[in-house]
């Protein structure tokens, strides 16, 4: 089971983002504070998760948490700052949003950029060992999949009903055969399709 907070004496928001490495549609990203006492056996990164447990966790999180946040950065900000800053700057919109006072930041990886004046602490695997972290991934990658399977609807020539914007082989082939969409990082995919991956 995943330690309930980094450390104990100041209250504490978790931060996670989902979508970094997509080649469509918006970086997602969460902060969740959760009560000291929280409790939960299945919670974890959400990459480790099966859906149904990533859906079933996003109800208690939300229920149980003492605050959270979800917000996204769409696809044109991502293209004019770059995907590090857009994640960071999804992540200081949700903790703008937090009504509850927090006095330290946690996240997960290794880049952060200070929010206001407050202290934070990066953390490698963090969605692995911290549960605040972990509720954090597991409510982004949750809005960011719901996003993504209603953006399939108007454009489903690229697959995200499966790939949910991620490169895989046929996601990458759709854009061969089609271009790219509005909801494309043209960034991503001038960067990313090589010849040789087709």
């Amino acid at each position: 089971m995943l330690l309930p907070y980094y450390q104990d004496k100041l209250i504490e928001a978790g931060c996670d983002e989902a979508g970094r490495g997509c080649l469509a549609g918006p970086v997602f990203a969460a902060a969740v504070i959760l009560p000291k006492n929280f409790s939960n056996k299945t919670l974890n990164d959400s990459k480790k998760l099966s859906k149904k447990q990533r859906d079933e966790l996003r109800v208690v999180i939300e229920n149980e948490a003492l605050d959270f946040a979800v917000m996204s950065v769409d696809n044109k900000k991502i293209d004019e700052i770059n995907i590090l800053n857009a994640s960071i700057l999804a992540m200081h919109l949700c903790l703008d949003k937090l009504k509850t006072k927090f006095e330290l930041v946690i996240v997960d990886g290794n880049r952060f950029k200070p929010y206001k004046k407050l202290p934070h602490k990066t953390i490698v695997e963090g969605d692995a060992k911290y549960m605040n972290i972990a509720a954090a991934s597991v409510l982004a990658k949750t809005y960011r999949d719901e996003f993504m399977l209603q953006a399939h609807q108007q454009y489903p020539l690229y697959h995200w009903l499966t790939n949910k914007g991620y490169g895989t082989a046929e996601h990458r082939k759709a854009i061969m055969q089609h271009g790219q969409c509005p909801l494309h990082r043209r960034s991503f995919v001038i960067k990313e399709m090589q010849p040789e991956l087709f």
